[in-house]
């Protein structure tokens, strides 16, 4: 008895190790991050980082207010691309189609979450960018080369587009079967129960698989990176040109780190990004709290 109580206890220890050392691992990167980014912040104000739009290295000048708004740009339009697409299809999938159809719809949606995003973005530079310098813009009487926010945007939401089918697929299928029974039971049309009573049950778990896609499009770099056009501006439309952070990343580290302050200016949009995603999750789980209870 004393031996398989001490078992439980040391499992019990080991887990809660590991709990702890995946907590203070976040707060490591986040600490390492802002000691690498500290050289940039005592030159420049926080203020005058975040607000200023001239980003030019020579001249000691680092504004990232162009690659703030061009992620938001991006993300914001890949989710409102992705979300009402991926909750039909999950809706559809579930409660309408047939066996034979899922069978044939469910390998396909592991195939394309699984794919590295070098393949969509390769997929945006040969189709949609093409699509919409040659069709969208001229609509608007505009010329693009086609790398805009709405290519980013369309290659984003196609990837995350799997990943939240497959979550919201989950969050129905668990929903008990007497749920939808009771419903018909009272007159309500499918569609009525699906509005009403599934989507109304799975809100939490929607809403916490909507944050994981967003903080994977905030993420995001070598598809952004190969459609976006990778100009420092701050976009006024959907068929100009951005620069995301990531992209900001992945194109200059390891480039032209001899001078002043740049790799603490790399490093401190590394620290935005991480601390955008660690604020907007924790805000998140305060919401999920609320709808809970609700």
């Amino acid at each position: 008895m004393n031996y398989r109580y001490l078992k439980d206890k040391v499992a019990g220890g080991m887990m809660l190790a590991l709990s702890a050392l995946s907590l203070l691992l976040v707060v490591a990167m986040g600490v390492g991050l802002y000691l690498k980014s500290a050289p940039i912040l005592q030159e420049h104000s926080l203020w005058s980082l975040l607000s200023a739009s001239d980003w030019k290295p020579m001249r000691n000048e680092f504004g990232f207010f162009p690659f703030l708004m061009g992620t938001v740009w991006v993300t914001v339009l890949a989710v409102a691309i992705a979300l009402p697409i991926s909750l039909l299809m999950a809706v559809f999938l579930t409660e309408y189609s047939r066996n034979w159809l899922r069978k044939y719809i469910y390998p396909l949606l592991d195939i394309l979450a699984g794919l590295p995003s070098v393949i969509y973005g390769v997929w945006g530079t040969l189709l949609i960018v093409p699509w919409v310098s040659e069709v969208v813009a001229p609509h608007f009487a505009k010329t693009s080369s086609g790398y805009t926010v709405l290519a980013g945007g369309v290659v984003l939401g196609v990837m995350v587009i799997p990943l939240l089918v497959s979550l919201f697929i989950e969050l129905f299928a668990n929903v008990p079967r007497d749920y939808r029974e009771a419903a018909f039971s009272l007159g309500a049309t499918k569609w009525q129960t699906v509005k009403h009573v599934i989507v109304r049950k799975t809100l939490p778990g929607l809403i916490a698989a909507l944050v994981l896609a967003i903080s994977r499009t905030l993420g995001e770099t070598i598809a952004v990176l190969m459609v976006c056009g990778n100009l420092a501006i701050v976009p006024s439309s959907v068929l100009d040109a951005c620069y995301p952070i990531p992209a900001l990343i992945a194109n200059n580290y390891g480039e032209m780190l001899s001078l002043p302050l740049y790799e603490a200016a790399l490093m401190f949009a590394a620290f935005i990004l991480f601390f955008v995603v660690l604020v907007f999750n924790l805000f998140s789980r305060i919401v999920l709290r609320k709808v809970k209870n609700y």
